[in-house]
């Protein structure tokens, strides 16, 4: 094979993983092959935080992700921190601001975030080619990665392609074939970070709900999160919502839709200022006016003075929790994330290696960490890459 097709590293997906895996290898005099298969690299940075990237969360910690493994995520996370990425993204000059829970977004566009890791692989002299279609992937002494552009070869292949989620933005489960090729083993691979669909009697209450949202407290056993919840043609989704998906397999959720409101005593309150208003009109004061009037409807318009205070009491316990069972997910093609993937326990949770493959390495989404909902799954793809790449 001609020399100008041999590297000592060849990583597999220019997403954000790819890409700071990409720059670490790089700086350490690393002869580096970024591939991919897109057009562009970066394509789910591109789209993120609405266009703006919410690319880390200051509020990051081990135990705000998801593993079968949960200490596996705490070394790469204790390396990499979320100020490491912060100072690069001051030292290019990017303005940004925190949203809420220690989410950061860029002030202006995506663009800028992916302007900048491309400009740190064009420094650490990286070699990145798009559009290259990858057919066949060996090993023998070396790894030979075959593309409808050519074949390349290396001493180390870092899988970086990525989770299920997002399909039209190229998202496949390529990582996981070549993870069963090589021997690593696979956890269940679901949706994450995705809208909620329901079924029967309560999606016919939901329908005609779609575009409201309120602040709720959305939970299984003790996992809450507060946050806003949206009602869809089709169910739930919001902030609250994608964060408890995660959790969710079967069974009910539970949504508190007045946090921090004792209701029964503001009903009973307003049965004795406001005897002659209805439910729905007194509900309103506290809650957007369509949802009042659904919760309020199998009192056909009866006065507070006419509705006994049991009555009063029960409405008050289904507003405070509202138990309902999930018919299942909009799937990976609404998911923000993919849970699941190559199992922790066939890597190095420190250079996130593959134990009994020597050169493979996996990153990113593509293994089993998921982190929650505001700029988490960034940084695992920024601490698991960088850590790779110190160790390729």
């Amino acid at each position: 094979m001609p020399r100008m097709n041999q590297f000592d590293v060849i990583i597999l997906g220019a997403g954000a993983a790819g890409l700071m895996c990409a720059i670490s290898a790089g700086r350490r005099g690393r002869r580096v092959l970024l591939l991919d298969h897109g057009p562009q690299v970066g394509a789910k940075i591109l789209i993120s935080g609405g266009g703006r990237c919410n690319f880390t969360n200051t509020g990051t910690i081990p135990e705000r992700f998801l593993s079968d493994n949960p200490h596996f995520a705490r070394s790469a996370l204790s390396r990499y921190k979320p100020a490491d990425f912060v100072a690069l993204v001051q030292k290019h000059g990017i303005a940004f601001h925190e949203k809420t829970l220690g989410q950061l977004f860029c002030d202006g566009s995506a663009k800028e975030i992916v302007a900048m890791l491309l400009a740190e692989c064009a420094a650490a002299g990286v070699d990145v080619r798009v559009d290259h279609r990858i057919t066949e992937v060996s090993r023998s002494e070396s790894y030979r990665v075959e593309t409808d552009h050519g074949a390349f070869s290396a001493d180390s292949l870092v899988l970086a392609t990525g989770g299920m989620s997002i399909p039209k933005m190229g998202a496949t489960g390529f990582a996981y074939e070549l993870a069963r090729q090589f021997g690593l083993r696979l956890t269940e691979v679901r949706p994450g970070l995705v809208p909620l669909m329901f079924a029967d009697d309560i999606l016919e209450l939901m329908r005609p709900l779609s575009g409201v949202a309120l602040d709720t407290i959305a939970s299984i056993d003790r996992r809450k999160f507060q946050e806003a919840t949206l009602f869809t043609h089709r169910g739930l989704s919001g902030p609250a919502i994608l964060q408890i998906s995660s959790y969710w397999r079967k069974g009910p959720i539970t949504l508190d839709l007045l946090p921090g409101r004792d209701v029964a005593a503001f009903l009973l309150e307003r049965k004795k200022s406001r005897p002659k208003a209805g439910l729905a009109s007194v509900l309103s004061e506290v809650l957007p006016a369509r949802l009042a009037a659904a919760l309020a409807a199998e009192t056909d318009g009866a006065r507070l003075a006419d509705l006994p205070d049991r009555v009063l009491t029960t409405i008050a316990a289904a507003v405070s929790g509202w138990h309902i069972t999930p018919s299942g997910t909009e799937g990976f093609v609404k998911a923000e994330v993919t849970c699941g993937g190559v199992d922790t326990r066939d890597l190095s949770s420190r250079t996130m290696a593959a134990n009994a493959v020597p050169g493979l390495f996996v990153i990113g989404e593509a293994v089993d960490v998921t982190g929650w909902l505001g700029g988490y799954n960034f940084q695992w793809a920024w601490a698991s890459g960088w850590c790779a790449g110190e160790a390729v």
